[in-house]
């Protein structure tokens, strides 16, 4: 009799139907309202990004802007050869108007280069060096005036000091020198007005200056790594993908034999992980300045302070012995259900080899979201550069008009230049206020949503692609012979010829749910400084709950993709299916699938541990391919993190064709056990080797031990 268990609550079990051989070609277009509606949303993105091509303008982002809000170093301007921005005094960088204006108020220029040596107005004028002075005054300066003059206009900086450019700007070169800061040689300057004041007063200066801009400091010291390491992270990552692909090809040839080899490898590069931080560790005992801890320490924008502190080490150790203890426990209580698990991977790479190609179409998906990113990027730049150039007044003393916006045009002949004598309109910022400007923001969040949705589609479509190849394999009664000639291109054509919809429905569910998780997080940081706690427990609260749900619907859309291959029905009716199915079989989704899971993110952390150590040693001068091999960095955990994250990625992306495959397989086999009985007049189409340890292992778990009377 049949299982009388599966009836009812999730659903009826699939009958048995002769005619049944694998995904239907006979199907129709389903949800057209959606893709009706995905194309309407295109042809708006288009729009979108014509309108911000228009007004857009990303030498606003690239190159710095002067006090007349020209771009310096720019191609066709009066400053091409003028790279650098130079500040007359940027002590003044320090002032709290910075944070709301985001511009120092002193005067700014465009320089070819930024000054190498300490001179003052009044020892430069008159002298030799008064040619090489007037580069750093502004372009229309008048030698004709007098030393007070100069100085009350603005026409030239009161004194120059040695820096040195940062994201194309002079900063002050700062140094140590004896344990002392100095500026380039100088221990005193001399401030245009006759006194001579101390350097640490300009120094202290600086270095609040420096404070206010350090994140973009940092963002730039950060970008000269990369400059530097970009070739040698692309060996790198290279390094992952060969690696990747070494370890699929293995994969399909000895199964069994890699897994177990995996399996001890992590464990093995885990164990290396603690040994090497228990070294460090106990390196560090007795040096100066080691038992700081963390705490007391705070945060350090170079990151490679931490690692001279044994708390930091000790840290580490017990991190990864956590890790390694869940592992080996896991294993030990899973063994049984990791010789079933290594049965469906075998399967899978029986498929995988039949469809070999199937390896290669994540460099499909790739391709595609890279021109989804590269899309938003560039839309989300120009966007933000549609501004036009706002001016506002300035002034380094007490005035009334300090902030008001102003035209430098008819600003010397205008009132507010007679009632504050002293202030300067100069650039402040890209804003406006016009209709499109005030949508400026809409625009934004319509562009970082129909990413969104248009990424979850390209996945999508790589899913529903990938399991169509593999259930016409799985459901091919003798294998290969009856497999199509082209499993993948037939499953490609299928997807986007009649399921465009059903996946752009599934993307814009996933779509809706990332979007407000996005906002969430924006009005978490709004409301950190906030002392409502309960605002906080609730903002909490929502964020954990929008991240559950996302994560079920991955998991429910993954599952849905494969019935819309396999069936061709809408999403609303493949979801449904997919979930009963799943809900009918639950324990051997706990004991299969999860467990196939688990250990492809065992292999996964192989790939990307193996590479990482590698990327460590290497960078940090511990192993030399030839001499100075590694290149000097300011962090070198910069190129290190990026290659930790690339092997991911690339691996995540070898992995995924498995990781379907074994999904599709995993459902298949659910379907072919209540469709057949492996009698001879409805025989199972699995494989009689996955067939003998699945049954054998279900039987173990006691799922089904109900037999026909």
């Amino acid at each position: 009799m049949e299982d009388e268990r599966k009836d009812g609550a999730y659903g009826t079990p699939q009958k048995y139907d002769p005619t049944f051989k694998g995904p239907i070609y006979n199907r129709g277009c389903t949800d057209v309202i959606c893709c009706v509606l995905l194309l309407l949303a295109i042809v708006g993105y288009v729009a979108v990004g014509i309108i911000a091509w228009t007004h857009g303008d990303p030498r606003k982002v690239i190159y710095p802007t002067d006090s007349r809000g020209e771009f310096c170093g720019q191609k066709g301007t009066k400053n091409a050869n003028k790279p650098f921005l130079f500040y007359f005094n940027i002590v003044k960088c320090a002032s709290p108007l910075v944070l709301l204006e985001f511009q120092c108020p002193t005067p700014q220029i465009c320089v070819e280069k930024c000054p190498d040596r300490y001179l003052t107005y009044l020892n430069a004028r008159g002298s030799r060096d008064f040619e090489y002075y007037k580069q750093f005054c502004v372009p229309d300066f008048q030698t004709n005036k007098g030393v007070v003059e100069v100085l009350r206009d603005g026409d030239c900086p009161a004194v120059l000091i040695p820096s040195k450019p940062l994201a194309q700007r002079c900063f002050p070169a700062i140094h140590a020198h004896k344990g002392v800061l100095m500026v380039g040689n100088e221990t005193t300057y001399e401030d245009g007005h006759g006194s001579r004041k101390n350097i640490t007063e300009l120094v202290e200066g600086a270095k609040k200056a420096n404070g206010v801009l350090e994140a973009r400091q940092l963002a730039m010291r950060i970008f000269e790594d990369y400059t530097v390491s970009w070739y040698w992270i692309v060996i790198g990552l290279v390094i992952a993908m060969v690696l990747s692909l070494l370890f699929i090809i293995l994969l399909r040839f000895l199964a069994g034999i890699m897994v177990w080899v995996m399996i001890i490898m992590v464990i093995l590069v885990l164990g290396y992980g603690i040994f090497h931080c228990y070294m460090e560790y106990a390196r560090l005992r007795g040096e100066a300045g080691s038992d700081i801890s963390l705490v007391d320490l705070g945060f350090q924008t170079d990151l490679r302070v931490y690692l001279h502190l044994r708390q930091t080490w000790m840290a580490f150790m017990i991190i990864l012995s956590i890790l390694e203890v869940i592992i080996i426990l896991l294993l030990i209580f899973l063994r049984k259900r990791i010789l079933i698990a290594i049965a469906l991977i075998k399967e899978a790479s029986r498929a995988v080899g039949y469809v070999m190609c199937s390896m290669l179409y994540p460099l499909v998906t790739f391709f595609l979201l890279c021109l989804c990113i590269a899309y938003w990027a560039s839309t989300a730049v120009f966007l933000s550069t549609s501004n036009e150039a706002v001016y506002k007044i300035f002034d380094d003393e007490t005035c009334p008009l300090v902030g008001k916006t102003c035209k430098p045009e008819i600003f010397p002949s205008s009132n507010e230049s007679r009632l504050c004598p002293k202030a300067r309109c100069q650039f402040a910022f890209y804003g406006g206020e016009s209709g499109y400007h005030q949508a400026l923001l809409g625009l934004q969040i319509f562009n970082v949503f129909m990413f969104f949705w248009l990424a979850n589609f390209v996945l999508a479509l790589g899913q529903v692609t990938l399991a169509g190849a593999f259930a016409s394999y799985y459901w091919a009664l003798r294998k290969p012979d009856d497999l199509p000639a082209f499993p993948l291109f037939s499953a490609f054509s299928r997807a986007l010829r009649y399921h465009t919809g059903s996946l752009a429905f599934g993307a814009l569910i996933l779509a809706i749910v990332q979007i407000i998780r996005v906002m969430l997080e924006y009005l978490d940081q709004r409301l950190k400084a906030a002392e409502n706690k309960f605002a906080k427990f609730l903002m909490t609260c929502l964020k954990c709950c929008f991240w559950c749900l996302e994560k079920f619907i991955k998991f429910l859309n993954r599952n849905a993709y494969i019935m819309i291959a396999i069936y061709g029905t809408n999403f609303c009716t493949s979801a449904r299916n997919a979930f009963f199915l799943l809900m009918r079989n639950i324990i051997r989704v706990a004991v299969l699938d999860k467990v196939t899971d688990f250990l492809f993110l065992l292999g996964k952390l192989l790939i990307v541990g193996s590479v990482g150590i590698l990327a460590f040693f290497f960078f940090t001068h511990r192993i030399r391919i030839v001499q100075d091999t590694a290149p000097p960095l300011n962090y070198y955990w910069v190129p290190i993190l990026t290659v930790i994250v690339g092997s991911y990625l690339i691996a995540h992306g070898f992995f995924s064709v498995y990781g379907m495959c074994v999904d599709t397989l995993f459902l298949c086999f659910c379907e072919d056990l209540e469709r057949n009985d492996g009698s001879q007049e409805r025989p199972y189409f699995m494989s009689p080797e996955l067939r003998d340890i699945l049954l054998k292992g279900s039987a173990e778990e006691g799922k089904w031990e109900e037999t026909e009377e």
